[in-house]
């Protein structure tokens, strides 16, 4: 068995590139949004042309990023949504919701101070996790049914 992996939510820590190098050996593809923040802001503008109003250059962007993230989730046997302490995430929840509308497996991934904003998030959820170790493990566990030692 194979996994598609997608991983959405905030982009300002090495979440990432944890589980990847965590899943190395694993049968697992990964894919994401795009996480070079100032692109994501400004691609719809950069590519479609300026806008006098942050709204409309906003809106130009979130749809052009909208086509990546909707063919990611899509596409994913596996979403992982991870929730930052820096930021609130809108986009991550709205993810996550998109996942579970899809019936996608989702695993949530956030640290204790976001169990009560999140419970609905997590509640949606297959599995909450607060270190991208535990992600590691599940994926692990999913695809060769052994525990961690």
């Amino acid at each position: 068995m194979a996994l598609n992996v997608y991983l959405s939510g905030e982009i300002h820590t090495d979440w990432r590139e944890q589980i990847i190098e965590g899943a190395a050996g694993l049968d697992v593809s990964f894919n994401s949004p795009v996480t070079d923040h100032a692109a994501s802001d400004d691609c719809g503008v950069r590519i479609l042309g300026a806008e006098d109003q942050k709204f409309w250059h906003d809106h130009k962007g979130a749809k052009l990023n909208a086509i990546r993230t909707r063919k990611g989730i899509e596409d994913a046997d596996v979403v992982v949504v991870r929730f930052g302490d820096k930021y609130k995430q809108w986009n991550a929840a709205f993810d996550a919701g998109y996942a579970a509308a899809l019936a996608k497996s989702l695993i949530v991934l956030h640290g204790p101070d976001h169990q009560h904003a999140l419970k609905e998030v997590d509640a949606a959820a297959l599995a909450v996790a607060e270190e991208p170790a535990q992600v590691v493990q599940m994926l692990a566990y999913v695809l060769n049914g052994v525990l961690p030692s």
